[in-house]
This record gives C-alpha cells, sequence and structure tokens, in this order.
C-alpha cells in the first residue's frame, strides 16, 4: 500500500517536465465557446436561440480571424454585429483618428474590447481619454482574448465593439 501512495508524488515531477517541454498546438487556433456547457453526457445547450447574423470569431492565426465562416485578413473594427476591415496593421499605427468611428456610432456600445496583437501593451492617455469621452468602458487584451471576450459579450447581448490587431503583431 506504501508503494501505491508514493508513485503520484514519483511521477508528479516526471509529468511537469513533459509538460514544460510541450510545445503550442499549429494555427488555427479555435476560439472557446461558452454556447455549450459540458455535462456528464455533452448535452446541455445553454443558449439555444442565438441569432444567425451574429458575429462569431472562430479561429485566429497570425495574419486574421475567422469570423462566421469567413477568413478576414488583417486588423478588423466590430460594432455590434457590424464588421469592418480597420486601417492600423499594428499597435503603433492606432490614433483617435482610427477610432474615430466611435464618435457617430448609435447607440454607443457599452465596451470597447481592444486586441493589442500577441502581447498586451497600454494605451496611451490620449486614447484611453478619447474611448471615455465617447461613454465607452475600455478592455485592452492580447487579440485571442479579445476575440473570445467580444464572443461572450456578444451572445450575452450586450452592445459590444472590439478593435483586434491581428495575433501575430508583436509591436
Amino acid at each position: 500500500m506504501a508503494a501505491r501512495q508514493r508513485a503520484p508524488v514519483v511521477l508528479l515531477p516526471t509529468l511537469v517536465r513533459a509538460l514544460r517541454k510541450e510545445t503550442p498546438s499549429k494555427y488555427p487556433m479555435v476560439l472557446p465557446s461558452l454556447r455549450r456547457t459540458f455535462s456528464l453526457y455533452d448535452q446541455i445547450n445553454l443558449i439555444d436561440n442565438v441569432p444567425e447574423d451574429q458575429l462569431r470569431f472562430q479561429e485566429y492565426d497570425d495574419t486574421g480571424f475567422k469570423v462566421n465562416g469567413v477568413k478576414y485578413e488583417g486588423s478588423l473594427l466590430c460594432v455590434g454585429n457590424l464588421l469592418l476591415n480597420w486601417v492600423p496593421q499594428k499597435f503603433s499605427d492606432i490614433s483617435v483618428e482610427s477610432l474615430s468611428l466611435f464618435k457617430i456610432v448609435r447607440p454607443v456600445p457599452e465596451i470597447l474590447v481592444f486586441g493589442c496583437g500577441r502581447y498586451i501593451q497600454p494605451l496611451s492617455p490620449e486614447l484611453r481619454s478619447f474611448i471615455r469621452s465617447t461613454g465607452m468602458k475600455l478592455e485592452v487584451l492580447d487579440s485571442r482574448n479579445a476575440a473570445s471576450t467580444y464572443n461572450i459579450l456578444n451572445e450575452e447581448g450586450r452592445m459590444v465593439a472590439a478593435a483586434l490587431i491581428p495575433y501575430g503583431i508583436t509591436s
């Protein structure tokens, strides 16, 4: 019995070393969904009536995103269920002018989810001030998590916007 109790403790360091050596899977990477909660039998559907025209980020790669089955290259700006190509191709290109759409869009989104590329980066005080002046709250994330957050908030029926730079962009 004593040998049986020691076995998991002996195997733990080996398992940790194996996990550290594990390389991330190759593209495309599928984003998680809250549409299903997995029970023992994987049969509970929490959200039955999701509109077909609702935007849903399904995958991402270094150059763009797959939304509702369509691959888009480059940066994207999403407002509610409207999807637009966005001019900035890297984080340093983002300016108040590139977000000027939010001066006129009505209703004003409740929150702007900002995807900075591969790594989270701080927004300039000028950009933060502009976003606050529109009445939106701001969430700054890497693009992978920003796309997932957009999906979650959109599925909840909240008025949400997203400004996303491709995941492969690092500066």
